[in-house]
C-alpha cells in the first residue's frame, strides 16, 4: 500500500510576494516604497481622513495613526538616501495632540519638506500642512479653521475652559510659527461667526489660504516636485 504524499504548501513567487508587501505597506502606512520597481531619493507620505490619537476610531472610518507616521519621519532624518519629504494631505482633522505630533516632528526634520493639500487640509490638518519648510494647496482644496472642540462630557469648570483656550493657543502659535500667517489674522478667521452656518470658523479655498499666507503657493503635484527637487539641489 503507498503512503500518500504529503500535501506541499503552494509557495509565493518573488512577484507575488512582492506585490504582497507592498499592499500591507499601503495598508498599514498609507505609503509605498519603490513603486513599480522606481526609485527615489523622496519620500513620500501621504495623511488622509481623520487623524487617529490615543484613542481607537471606528472601523468604518478612513484615518492615519500618528505611531505609523512617527516612525517614517524618524526614518526619514535617519536615511541617508532619503534627501527630501513631500507630503500629501487630504484630511478632516481629529486628534489634535497627535497631529501637532506629527506637525513638530516635520517641522524639526533638518531635510527639504513639502506639503500639498488636495481636496481638503480642515482643522489639526493646517498645522499638518505649515509644518513644511514650502507648502502647495490646489486651487480647488479647501481649509477649515476653527476653534477647539471636544465631544462627550466634560467637567463644566473654569479650569476646563482654561485648560481649551491653553491648547487652542497651541495650534495657533505653531500656524505663525510655520506659516506667514500673523497672530491677529488666525484668531480672526478661527473665531469668525458668519463664514459657516452651523459652526463657529471659516472655510478658506486655495487661493483664500495663499492671501492670507497661510500656505505659500497654489500648484499641483508637479509643482510640489519641482520645488522639492530644486529644495534638495540647492543643499547640494
Amino acid at each position: 500500500m503507498k503512503e500518500k504524499e504529503p500535501v506541499k504548501k503552494e509557495e509565493k513567487t518573488k512577484p507575488e510576494e512582492e506585490s504582497s508587501e507592498v499592499k500591507k505597506t499601503i495598508d498599514d502606512f498609507g505609503a509605498i516604497n519603490n513603486a513599480f520597481d522606481f526609485r527615489s531619493n523622496i519620500q513620500y507620505l501621504t495623511i488622509i481622513g481623520s487623524i487617529e490619537g490615543h484613542s481607537v476610531l471606528p472601523p468604518q472610518d478612513k484615518t492615519t495613526k500618528y505611531e505609523n507616521i512617527i516612525p517614517q519621519l524618524v526614518a526619514v532624518e535617519e536615511n541617508k538616501h532619503i534627501k527630501g519629504l513631500l507630503t500629501i494631505l487630504n484630511t478632516v482633522g481629529g486628534d489634535v495632540e497627535a497631529g501637532l505630533a506629527i506637525a513638530e516632528l516635520t517641522a524639526t526634520l533638518t531635510k527639504p519638506t513639502v506639503s500639498l493639500v488636495l481636496g481638503g487640509g480642515h482643522s489639526i490638518g493646517i498645522p499638518l500642512a505649515t509644518a513644511s519648510k514650502y507648502s502647495f494647496i490646489a486651487e480647488s482644496a479647501t481649509m477649515t479653521m476653527h476653534p477647539i472642540r471636544m465631544t462627550g462630557l466634560i467637567i463644566g469648570a473654569q479650569q476646563t475652559y482654561e485648560y481649551f483656550q491653553r491648547m487652542q493657543d497651541r495650534v495657533v502659535d505653531f500656524i505663525v510659527r510655520t506659516s506667514n500667517a500673523d497672530k491677529d489674522t488666525v484668531n480672526r478667521y478661527m473665531n469668525a461667526t458668519g463664514n459657516m452656518a452651523n459652526d463657529v470658523g471659516t472655510i478658506l479655498y486655495g487661493k483664500e489660504a495663499v492671501e492670507i499666507g497661510l500656505i505659500d503657493q497654489v500648484g499641483g503635484l508637479k509643482d510640489a516636485l519641482d520645488k522639492l527637487k530644486s529644495m534638495i539641489d540647492e543643499l547640494e
